[in-house]
């Protein structure tokens, strides 16, 4: 007899927390790849114009933002399967994932740039559909495997850390491999070296989400929604809703300054540093935190309250970030340093971002007085898909700004990849210690309430 037979609400396992990160693993494995490299293969494989990129990206990640409350509506209006209402897309959603991330990394040889454009809008959209297929039920999925708020919030930060787990290839081990010298010795991305990666990748996601599927079990059973509902009255509450917009904003600011230093310290470490490999350990440095601040989150939660501590932690990276910028180091070392304070900084959030989901979604029930998983974290998801189209748009842009061309680097570009890779940072790091601190408005004590409603 399964979990959400016999009704249990909470009380969670090893096991849980481990399958549900997993899912996260499964999409990170090719997200990342997607947030590190797809703009640069874009620029240097296909050769493609930055104003026809920047299109692109925009068409594609605004369509795909349109496109998740749809999918929420559609999952929240279908009847749940065996194992529940969510874990269902996981188990099938996978498979046509792993081959969209793979035709999004292939370069069929000799068609023209515009045939080259055309097959990149297809390939990039249907990935995104497909993303957005597993991930809005993925996402969703914390409010049903437990009710315990503490509990949420050890599943996010199990969650965060499967995210980095799953973003480590693409970031860590593909810089390592995926890199040739021209003829002029000049290191560059190789094509075909990328898709092979993109490939052992996929095929690995897929079988980290039927794991997923396997370990995770939902525990409360989300209310089948009749086809007949009244959405423009859940639009109307959640457009009011104070911290679902802090929290959606700040999610938005905070993907878009991931996946735009990701994108854009690929560049900084190949042409500004002229060490390329050493982009994959800045990403460890990065990433570092999570290892410290894992064990102590839940006791750091029960004592501060996620809000404190995501606004407090965001300030400190924005310091750094600034700091960064003002001195602008040749040293890598100094770069890191900072680096690693930016990231400790930030991984508060990145940690609690998921449990401060699953709060928001319970407070948006507590005003509405319907339980919709599914709509409610889509149109969080809208925010963070937002996000994904202000980097692509600033992190094409700003490329294009400095003058940055691959084929004939001036030196005011490579200075301006400095610039632009800490400036950005350091004002979305502040504008979002200044959402979470005053006006997203979920306390340690507001919370406390709010659970016991």
């Amino acid at each position: 007899m399964s979990e959400l037979q016999k009704g249990k609400t909470s009380g969670i396992t090893l096991k849980d927390k481990i399958g549900y990160a997993l899912g996260d693993t499964g999409g990170c494995l090719t997200f990342g790849i997607v947030g590190s490299f797809l703009q640069m293969f874009y620029t240097n494989v296909l050769h493609l114009p930055y104003g026809k990129i920047m299109v692109l990206f925009t068409v594609a990640r605004l369509w795909d933002a349109i496109n998740d409350p749809m999918w929420g509506a559609v999952v929240d209006i279908r009847k749940p399967g065996k194992k529940g209402k969510f874990l269902q897309y996981i188990r099938w959603g996978s498979i046509p994932l792993a081959v969209s991330a793979v035709l999004t990394f292939t370069k069929f040889s000799g068609l023209t740039e515009n045939q080259y454009l055309a097959i990149a809008y297809i390939t990039y959209i249907m990935y995104g559909m497909m993303y957005t297929v597993v991930t809005i039920p993925y996402g969703s999925l914390a409010s049903v495997v437990t009710s315990d708020k503490y509990e949420r919030s050890s599943l996010s930060v199990f969650r965060s850390i499967g995210a980095g787990l799953g973003g480590l290839p693409g970031q860590v081990i593909l810089p390592l491999f995926v890199y040739t010298k021209n003829e002029m010795g000049k290191k560059e991305l190789d094509g075909t070296k990328l898709l092979i990666g993109v490939i052992v990748l996929s095929i690995l996601s897929v079988f980290v989400y039927q794991a997923c599927y396997v370990m995770t079990a939902e525990r409360i059973v989300s209310p089948h929604i009749p086809q007949k509902r009244d959405w423009k009255k859940t639009f109307r509450v959640l457009i009011s809703n104070r911290p679902f917009i802090a929290l959606c904003l700040s999610s938005m600011l905070l993907l878009m300054t991931q996946q735009y230093t990701q994108t854009l310290y690929n560049y900084l470490f190949l042409d500004y540093f002229k060490k390329p490999a050493l982009f994959a350990v800045c990403t460890v440095v990065t990433y570092l935190p999570m290892l410290i601040l894992f064990p102590f989150m839940t006791k750091l939660v029960k004592k501060y309250g996620k809000k404190e501590l995501c606004a407090l932690g965001m300030f400190a990276a924005a310091a750094a970030n600034a700091l960064l910028f003002l001195i602008k180091t040749h040293s890598v070392v100094v770069f890191f340093v900072l680096t690693f304070i930016s990231g400790f900084g930030m991984m508060f959030f990145i940690l609690e971002v998921w449990a401060m989901a699953t709060d928001v979604i319970n407070y948006q029930e507590k005003r509405s007085g319907q339980r919709e998983e599914g709509m409610t974290y889509a149109a969080f998801s809208f925010g963070r898909k937002i996000g994904q189209t202000l980097s692509a748009v600033l992190g094409t842009g700003v490329i294009g700004l400095i003058g940055y061309d691959s084929l004939n680097l001036t030196q005011n570009a490579i200075d301006g990849l400095y610039t632009v890779s800490t400036a950005v940072p350091a004002a979305s790091c502040l504008l979002m210690s200044v959402l979470l601190g005053f006006v997203y408005n979920l306390g340690k004590k507001n919370l406390s309430s709010i659970y016991s409603d």
